[in-house]
């Protein structure tokens, strides 16, 4: 047979017809061929060793039977024998042969045979070096197919399940990404480019992956990123994963990303740019899993990430000591500058995870988060805020909100009690009372994403007369019974905060026309008329705190709390469409254009705007009065005489922080002090001295702990749950039944008897006999 004439088809077809006839004699024909192409291989001769692989592939293709197992050995070995050599034509001849074998469907499984060194051989084809451009691509590609063909073969046979282990992964993984990296020749198309043929294979392996085998395929991806420095810039790293979370099942994706969060904490002392690469990833992959299915990895992502950013800050502001050197002036810039990056995109993941979440998963979260906010007066265990001072708590403050605000956009809740819960809604207005303007804002936005379920708040945007309410097409429905009772539970805490964030010295335009949304938003969704009405009382005291002056505010915050009473009560005179409540506000706000403009918001607010420099509480025309209110409030169902009562914030636990004295608090205190020292005329020739001045004070602190107990009792019943509440009356109750019982066995014993009496010692029951004469019988019954 000569080598050029190839291989012979009669000579084959006879071959074949033997091997088919005869499948026993198949180990042996194997042998055969394996012997010569051993020996043609050794001799060079390559013309021979292509054609027994062609015999060797045409009688693998046409055999199927039980017996082509140990055929099947010979064929892998002369497989074996072609990629060990260092001639490209023969790896790749090899490599095609056994990617044939990995596309037959054997019927029985192999117990004994193993891949390994295909693993190994095709791993290190795809690393090739090749001088040549063009071999080495074909190479690779060979290298590809050949990890490719073992997928293939084993990934869906239990017992080659060892293709998993780490050692099989640490090979074919980043062999893979190697490729997918290295893109010289992007020109090609198909399976001649060893990129895209890469993330082909790459794609089929993890869409193969079952749910125990997740961990060790991606963690080979994380190692190679590291290994290769591709975090900064993460562009490729951030190709992979979106890969991985396209190919993967949707409930394997938790895996991937408890995966990445082990990743950053073991990266957390590294660089800013490589965390934030690696916090951009997390983005990526919680964006993609939740669409689907995320598992119970919710809250530990975001315990993750914020632990993580109370890092980031400690990074930033922790180097006090070192920033006076001037030499290191420029490089805590940078890093500060590096951290930011690191920051923002914490918050971003956060804010982007939250806001894909379904409501009820979402409300967890913002209630996740607002406990790690650190608020000033409450303890807070986990975000210790003494080492990075008033300006880290702040930065943490800011952060936490602001992801808070991504979270709750476009948060649609049923009720508001499901919205605003207790445990949310006092936190979020303590931190309204921060005098911070740039907090308060981001708390009043945080309420207008919750209160504005049907997205009416772009239509209010800014603060202004509004001529024609009815052109916005605000959007409303009738009020629950469920908003009716969260108003009468919240609503006083809700008026207390707007009421105490109108009057702070550093407000802006910005706080305002966000005071003045959240009061139009309030109107639009949580209003019947008894809530009209407290509006208007909280609007009328507005407008009397800015007159009266008695906390010596700016002028600028007088006449801004003017403009905002005014620019409310118009729009709320238009929403309930009463018109001569409509015609009063018209007469007030006309008159302030030709006389006051200063007090409206299309004037105050501007840059030039000259302040009066009082306000004269004499021109009643400018102001809106009560009793002209009350008198053109004729509506049905509004309670006008209640316009009357002025409207007092309630005093809460917050005034009683030393950061902060409420207006309440300092009236209440002058009503103290005056009545105390005016007693009686009867007392006031008596003596002082030392006993008596002792007697007070001892007097006074157990009045104050009387007092303390019953708040503490009224504020247990208003606000604990019921069954608390009943566990509690069950114990008291059962107390007194024992006691009760303790008495009536004492009192109420039964007569002694010579039969004996029993009695319980230790749980066991015996018998004491009394005898006659010991007895004492009544006087009656003896005779």
């Amino acid at each position: 047979m000569r080598v050029k004439d190839g291989l012979v088809k009669s000579d084959m077809e006879k071959l074949t017809f033997y091997a088919v006839s005869a499948p026993e004699k198949l180990d042996r024909i194997g042998a055969y061929l394996a012997e010569r192409l051993t020996r043609d291989v050794v001799r060079h001769r390559y013309g021979y060793v292509v054609i027994a692989m062609e015999a060797l592939d045409q009688l693998l293709m046409a055999c199927h039977s039980q017996s082509i197992k140990p055929f099947v050995e010979s064929f892998l070995h002369m497989v074996a024998k072609l990629l060990e050599s260092r001639e490209p034509d023969l790896q790749v001849l090899g490599t095609n042969s056994f990617v044939k074998f990995a596309n037959i469907e054997e019927d029985t499984p192999s117990y004994h045979r193993r891949y390994d060194f295909f693993v190994s051989q095709f791993s290190a084809m795809c690393h090739s070096t090749h001088e040549e451009l063009e071999t080495r691509n074909r190479i690779r590609v060979a290298g590809i197919k050949g990890l490719q063909g073992v997928v293939r073969k084993t990934v869906n046979d239990e017992l080659q399940a060892i293709i998993w282990e780490p050692q099989h992964m640490d090979k074919l993984i980043p062999s893979m990404l190697f490729n997918m990296q290295d893109n010289e020749d992007s020109e090609r198309a198909g399976e001649e480019n060893p990129a895209s043929l890469a993330e082909s294979c790459f794609r089929e392996l993890l869409g193969r992956a079952a749910y125990g085998n997740m961990n060790n395929a991606v963690r080979p991806v994380l190692v190679h990123l590291d290994n290769h420095r591709l975090w900064d810039p993460n562009d490729f790293a951030v190709s992979c994963f979106r890969i991985i979370m396209y190919s993967i099942q949707a409930q394997h994706s938790h895996h991937v990303i408890q995966q990445v969060l082990s990743h950053l904490d073991t990266h957390s002392k590294n660089t800013p740019r490589v965390r934030a690469g690696i916090v951009q990833v997390l983005l990526e992959t919680v964006a993609i899993a939740a669409k689907g299915s995320i598992g119970p990895t919710v809250l530990e992502v975001f315990n993750t990430l914020l632990k993580h950013l109370r890092m980031s800050v400690d990074f930033e502001l922790g180097d006090g000591s070192r920033r006076n050197s001037a030499s290191s002036l420029s490089s805590t810039r940078t890093k500060e500058s590096e951290e930011r990056i690191v920051q923002n995109a914490i918050i971003q993941t956060i804010g982007f995870f939250g806001g894909n979440l379904p409501d009820y998963q979402r409300a967890e979260v913002m209630m996740f988060i607002m406990g790690k906010v650190p608020v000033y007066g409450t303890p807070c265990h986990t975000l210790d805020t003494v080492k990075i001072g008033h300006q880290g708590t702040k930065r943490i403050q800011m952060m936490l909100l602001s992801s808070l605000i991504m979270v709750t956009s476009g948060f649609k809740c049923k009720t508001m009690c499901a919205g605003l819960p207790a445990a949310f809604l006092e936190p979020l207005c303590s931190i309204s009372l921060m005098e911070d303007s740039e907090l308060r804002q981001l708390v009043l936005e945080i309420l207008h994403n919750i209160i504005d379920r049907h997205d009416n708040r772009a239509k209010l945007r800014g603060i202004r007369i509004i001529p024609n309410v009815s052109a916005l097409k605000i959007k409303r429905e009738k009020m629950s019974k469920q908003d009716v009772g969260f108003m009468k539970k919240h609503g006083q805490q809700l008026y207390r905060h707007i009421y105490l964030g109108c009057k702070e010295e550093d407000n802006v335009q910005k706080n305002f026309e966000l005071l003045f949304t959240a009061l139009a938003l309030i109107t639009i969704e949580l209003a019947n008329e008894e809530v009209v009405i407290d509006l208007m009382r909280l609007s009328l005291a507005l407008q009397d705190m800015a007159l009266t002056n008695e906390e010596n505010m700016p002028m600028f915050i007088r006449c801004g709390i003017m403009a905002l009473v005014a620019a409310y009560l118009n729009f709320l005179s238009q929403m309930i469409a009463s018109p001569s409540f409509c015609q009063h506000v018209s007469k007030v706000i006309e008159l302030r254009n030709l006389e006051a403009p200063n007090l409206l918001p299309e004037h105050v607010f501007r840059e030039q705007c000259v302040l009066p420099d009082s306000l004269d509480r004499a021109d009643t025309g400018l102001y809106f009065q009560t009793a002209d209110l009350a008198e053109a409030l004729t509506l049905p169902g509004y309670n006008a005489e209640r316009l009357a009562i002025p409207y007092i914030p309630q005093v809460t636990d917050e005034d009683r922080l030393p950061r902060r004295k409420s207006f309440v608090d300092t009236i209440s205190l002058q009503v103290d002090i005056l009545s105390n020292s005016l007693p009686d005329q009867s007392h006031l020739a008596e003596e002082i001295t030392f006993e008596t001045l002792k007697k007070a004070i001892e007097t006074t602190g157990l009045e104050e702990q009387e007092r303390e107990r019953r708040r503490q009792v009224m504020e247990k019943f208003q606000k604990a749950p019921f069954e608390e509440i009943a566990a509690h009356c069950e114990s008291k109750a059962n107390m007194l039944h024992d006691r009760l019982a303790q008495i009536f066995e004492l009192t109420i014993r039964p007569p002694p008897s010579p039969s004996g009496t029993v009695t319980v010692t230790s749980g066991h029951g015996q018998y004491q006999s009394v005898p006659v004469y010991e007895m004492k019988f009544p006087d009656l019954c003896v005779y």
